[in-house]
């Protein structure tokens, strides 16, 4: 069984001869794993966020220099005692219907702005989003920086991302949470939201389990306003059927991107052979370090359910990028955080 390599593909290599097994095995199958029992409270831990400034603290200079956050799954992997060798349990129920939340509109539109092109295969190049931004965060005392994005809540102030990018996983829950929706350039045209609370599955916080890398944060207003009053928040699907299509987007920092503009992958999904265990799915695309945490839609577009979030690739020439199944578990997680 074969631990995967995280986003950061410029940090990590693979020998010839795991090249050559990785080749070999991506015809192989991945079986779902069976159901299990419903979710419960006890699957979410959550941390109230106490810092004060983080707004102030994210300059365009520190912003830029943040390293991406993916680099925190590869130690939450290199921290683990073990790696389960029997399928996850957070496989779709057998028989349950999906659950969604529908999207809130948005009082303001996107701004004009363009994103400069960069011609790589496996991703486009797309103007700001305004649900859609940079997280940025400190752990350790460094700073990293992920993608997140603005989902429908009744608190309207709930933002998606990777599980590593709230929490170590094991470990401490990040601090100096910032959110910056439509990010460009180092420019923030709607703000940056500071979090009060951050929340992910037990099972992430307590052991790093892949199959369960989704974080939700809970963001302070910003002049007297909610998040999603400013720049809408995307429906959710839970439990949905595995092999959908979708569009994912985030914001790649490594090698050859520069993080300083919102990309984006299409494309039908397919279970992770290397390890099923994780119960995850990836679609085509090479998006780098950094674009941890920016959302999969189902559809063609950023206006579809959210379903999904970057978790992880393989291999410095990675094409493809996997995340999780969003089953009860994650379900519950954001439900514990959209009723705080």
């Amino acid at each position: 069984m074969r631990t995967p390599k995280t986003l950061a593909t410029s940090l990590l290599t693979l020998s010839a001869a795991a090249l050559l097994a990785l080749s070999a095995a991506g015809a192989a199958a991945a079986t779902p794993a069976p159901a299990k029992a419903p979710a419960s409270a006890s699957d979410v831990t959550s941390h109230t966020v106490t810092d004060t400034g983080a707004a102030d603290y994210w300059t365009a200079d520190r912003m830029r220099n943040a390293v991406p956050g993916d680099v925190l799954a590869e130690k939450a992997m290199k921290r683990a005692k073990s790696v389960k060798s029997a399928p996850s349990a957070a496989a779709p129920l057998e028989g349950a219907a999906p659950s969604t939340v529908e999207p809130t509109a948005p009082t303001q539109q996107s701004t004009a702005l363009q994103s400069p092109t960069i011609q790589t295969k496996a991703n486009a190049s797309e103007s700001p989003v305004p649900h859609i931004g940079k997280v940025f965060f400190t752990l350790g005392g460094t700073n990293y920086v992920c993608s997140g994005n603005s989902v429908a809540t009744g608190n309207k102030s709930t933002v998606t991302t990777a599980g590593h990018c709230v929490n170590e996983g094991p470990g401490a829950f990040a601090t100096k949470f910032t959110f910056v929706p439509a990010y460009l350039n180092g420019s923030a045209p709607y703000g940056k939201w500071t979090a009060k609370a951050l929340y992910a599955p037990t099972q992430w916080s307590a052991s790093g389990d892949m199959t369960y890398d989704t974080g939700f944060a809970v963001m302070s207003t910003l002049n007297g306003r909610y998040l999603s009053d400013v720049v809408g928040g995307s429906g959710l699907q839970f439990n949905a059927a595995r092999g959908l299509s979708y569009k994912s987007f985030g914001y790649p920092a490594a090698a050859p991107f520069n993080g300083e503009s919102l990309k984006s992958c299409s494309g039908t999904a397919t279970n992770d052979p290397y390890n099923p265990q994780f119960n995850t799915q990836g679609i085509p695309c090479n998006m780098t370090g950094g674009s941890s945490g920016g959302p999969w839609f189902i559809g063609t577009s950023a206006s579809g359910y959210q379903n999904s979030i970057n978790s992880y690739g393989y291999g410095s020439n990675s094409t493809t990028m996997y995340g999780p199944y969003w089953g009860s578990v994650i379900q519950q997680t954001y439900t514990s955080a959209a009723a705080s």
